[in-house]
């Protein structure tokens, strides 16, 4: 079959993109690494909760202010890295944020795999929380800048597939890891991620910026034209390159992108960089995804069984995810939002009501009821996978303004991360004291998103990312204050 110049174009950037997806899977780092570390060595309170305490409620043996710590570090780093990533990103250029990720894996990885105290094991992980904040800043941005819009939403889609195959992956080698003897199984899971590190860091260097970036720091239009033919394999790409150039000259009237974000006609855009992650997080899936094994030892399944049901909740959400890259851009970002939402909600009642009913603070789930739990998680993953997992990266890396857009993506990331942290660090502490009241917690929060979403959040598919102003033009509750404060600028400009 013969390759026509525009699917030689989808074929670069599929190319282009393939480097930008491996820092995804350097979320193996998010997964449950802290499970198979010498719980005896590092977290002793724990370890005697497991063996030795039969008095301590089911949903609070894991409650350790410093294992909690040692997850969520990551996070706190991450968001302080964001933000510090935004005029680097928007000053130098994408790739040059994701070269400095690459080289903070490296060195993290590095710590943690040769750790021989708690302390060593946290720096490692700030370290690592740094890579992923410059990582989460820049690659959103690279993949939407560089994908056409016809596929855009495949593209943003496939970088979360990556995080759901980091994740399982990253329990595939928790699981062999434990079978080693001698108790030193966790530095090699701590130490791999080195391997992805340094493929992404070298991968980067033979990356070209994106065409809008070269435009916006560089105002090199020949260099920008270049990128833009060979990603979109043709020649004329004129027009766009013309949206382009118009869109870097509003830019550079932005001198304080962080300033400019909050006026009114960029207030539709601000809350989504809010909204969007926080609804995220309050889906409850990354306690889900961080403390699978726990949950599931909580219920009464061994350390192996954990392991391996948190392999299949893997394996579900990375199928999931990659449904949503085929389909995202037929069906549109809301109908997925939307469907995604109403399955979770349904399966955290469920969960909830067997875990109040069946459990209890000293009680063990039958092998029935477990099983009917480990199902109704891989059905909650499997709608997180073909919702708020991609969709909330995508939407938020294709609705912003260019002149704001490292700027609102920092906001984003950083917004992310907090209540990630927010969430590693309070959640044992949460799953004590709510015990099965932490699945409604839960499903309140997935019904409120799932309002928002169908009053607030616009349709954005196949149009083009410089042209997403209009969306917030024709949406009937946004329009006025794009509107009204266009208005409020002519009348001004006539009075002068």
């Amino acid at each position: 079959m013969a390759i026509t110049k525009g699917e030689n174009g989808q074929h670069n950037a599929r190319i282009t993109g393939f480097w930008c997806y491996l820092v995804r899977l350097l979320q193996l780092v998010d997964s449950s690494l802290a499970m198979i570390l010498e719980f005896q060595k590092f977290f002793p309170e724990v370890y005697n909760k497991l063996k030795e305490d039969s008095k301590t409620s089911n949903y609070c043996k894991f409650n350790s202010q410093l294992l909690t710590f040692f997850t969520s570090s990551l996070y706190i780093a991450g968001l302080v890295a964001s933000l510090c990533a935004s005029p680097i990103t928007r000053t130098f250029g994408r790739k040059s944020s994701i070269l400095l990720g690459g080289a903070a894996f490296l060195i993290g990885s590095a710590i943690g795999g040769a750790a021989y105290n708690v302390i060593m094991l946290i720096v490692g992980r700030v370290i690592l929380g740094v890579g992923i904040g410059f990582a989460n800043q820049s690659v959103p941005l690279y993949i939407s800048e560089m994908a056409p819009p016809n596929i855009r939403g495949a593209f943003s889609s496939a970088f979360n597939f990556c995080v759901g195959f980091g994740v399982a992956l990253a329990n595939i080698i928790n699981y062999a890891d434990v079978k080693i003897k001698g108790g030193w199984g966790w530095r090699v899971s701590l130490a791999i991620v080195a391997t992805p590190a340094s493929v992404l860091t070298l991968g980067a260097l033979f990356l070209p910026d994106t065409p809008n970036s070269l435009i916006q720091h560089s105002k090199n239009q020949e260099k920008a034209k270049m990128v833009l033919q060979k990603v979109r394999g043709v020649e004329d790409v004129q027009v766009e390159l013309d949206d382009l150039i118009q869109a870097s000259n509003i830019s550079r009237t932005i001198k304080h992108p962080f300033k400019d974000i909050r006026k009114r006609k960029y207030r539709p855009q601000l809350i989504m960089a809010i909204v969007i992650p926080f609804c995220q997080q309050v889906t409850g899936i990354n306690v889900i995804t961080f403390y699978a094994p726990l949950l599931f030892r909580t219920i009464g399944q061994g350390e192996s069984a954990s392991l391996i049901s948190a392999i299949l909740i893997g394996v579900v959400k990375c199928s999931a995810v990659f449904l949503t890259s085929l389909i995202v851009d037929k069906v549109g970002r809301r109908v997925l939002l939307i469907t995604g939402g109403i399955l979770m909600l349904v399966c955290q009642l469920l969960v909830g009501g067997i875990m109040v009913v069946k459990l209890g603070d000293h009680g063990h789930l039958s092998n029935a009821y477990a099983f009917l739990v480990l199902i109704l998680v891989c059905i909650y993953v499997a709608g997180f996978g073909l919702s708020w997992g991609p969709l909330g990266w995508l939407v938020t890396s294709e609705i912003f303004s260019l002149e704001i857009r490292s700027a609102a993506q920092s906001i984003r990331v950083s917004v992310d991360f907090l209540f990630i942290f927010l969430g590693a660090q309070n959640f044992l502490a949460m799953l004590c004291h709510f015990k099965a009241g932490i699945f409604f917690f839960f499903a309140g929060w997935l019904t409120w998103m799932t309002v928002f979403v169908y009053l607030l959040l616009p349709e954005t598919k196949n149009l083009p990312i410089e042209r997403m102003d209009i969306i917030w033009r024709e949406h009937w509750f946004w329009k006025r204050f794009v509107l009204d404060d266009e208005e409020n600028l002519e009348n001004k400009a006539l009075d002068i």
